[in-house]
C-alpha cells in the first residue's frame, strides 16, 4: 500500500488512514458521518506514543478517539449525545416534565439552579463514574452542608434523568442507579406535632368541654388515624 500513488502521509512519513487529515496548523482530524451528516474529531497527536506538543492541552490522540467513536457507532450509541453537560441532560429530561404539579415544578428549579452552581453540572456525562455520582452527593452533604432531604431532592432528577439517556442509548449504565442508604447520612428528624401526653389532655377538654364535647368523636378519630379534617368535615 505504502506504494500507491496521492497516499497522503504526514510530516513522519505515517500513511493516515481513509477520513484522517492534517489541517493547516498542524492538528490531525479525523471525519465521520451520522445518518449522512459530518462530524469531526481533532488531536495534535496521530498516535498515543506521539509526545504532547509543548503548550498544548493534554488529550488523547487522534486514533484512540476513532477506537471511541467506532466502539459507540457499533454499539448504536450516540457520540454526539455522549458530549452533552449534566445541566444540559437535565435540561431536557425536565423538558419532558410537562404535567408537574406546582410544588414539583418548584423542586425541580432548585435542583437546576443548584446543579449551575456546582462544577459537577458542566461535566460531560459520558465522563460521570458511578464514583463520581457518590462523590458528587457526599459533597452536597460534607463540605455544602446540605440535608439529606436536599440531597434525595436532588438524586430524585439525576437518577431518571440519567436513566433517560440509557434508555435513549446514549449511556450504557446509570451512574446514579444506586440507593442512598450507605452512600449518605440520613440526618434527617421525624418531627412529633403533638406527644402523647399532649393528645391526652386535648382529648380530655374536648371531652369535658359543654360546648366542643360534641366534636369528640372527630378529634379522636383526627388523632388516630391521620384523616385529613377536610376528608372528615361532614361529620362536624
Amino acid at each position: 500500500m505504502s506504494g500507491k500513488p496521492g497516499m497522503r502521509r504526514d510530516s513522519k512519513h505515517r500513511v493516515l488512514r481513509r477520513g484522517e487529515s492534517i489541517r493547516a496548523n498542524g492538528k490531525y482530524q479525523f471525519k465521520y458521518h451520522i445518518n449522512g451528516k459530518p462530524h469531526f474529531v481533532y488531536s495534535w497527536r496521530l498516535e498515543p506514543t506521539d509526545p504532547q506538543p509543548v503548550g498544548t492541552k493534554p488529550d488523547l490522540s487522534l486514533r484512540e478517539k476513532e477506537k471511541l467513536i467506532g466502539y459507540d457507532l457499533d454499539n448504536q450509541l450516540d457520540p454526539l449525545g455522549k458530549n452533552i453537560t449534566v445541566n444540559e441532560l437535565v435540561e431536557r429530561y425536565l423538558s419532558t416534565k410537562t404535567g408537574a404539579k406546582n410544588n414539583t415544578k418548584n423542586n425541580y428549579g432548585f435542583v437546576k439552579n443548584l446543579l449551575k452552581k456546582q462544577a459537577f453540572g458542566d461535566l460531560k456525562i459520558s465522563k460521570i463514574k458511578t464514583s463520581d455520582a457518590k462523590l458528587f452527593l457526599i459533597k452536597l452533604q460534607q463540605e455544602d452542608k446540605k440535608g439529606y432531604s436536599t440531597i434525595k431532592t436532588v438524586r430524585g432528577v439525576l437518577r431518571p434523568a440519567f436513566q433517560m439517556a440509557v434508555d435513549d442509548d446514549v449511556l450504557n449504565k446509570n451512574p446514579f442507579g444506586f440507593e442512598l442508604v450507605g452512600v449518605v447520612v440520613n440526618d434527617s428528624v421525624t418531627r412529633e406535632a403533638v406527644t402523647k401526653d399532649q393528645m391526652r389532655k386535648f382529648l380530655k377538654f374536648v371531652h369535658d368541654d359543654a360546648v366542643y364535647c360534641k366534636y369528640y368523636e372527630v378529634a379522636y378519630i383526627l388523632f388516630h388515624t391521620g384523616m385529613r379534617i377536610s376528608d372528615d368535615y361532614g361529620k362536624i
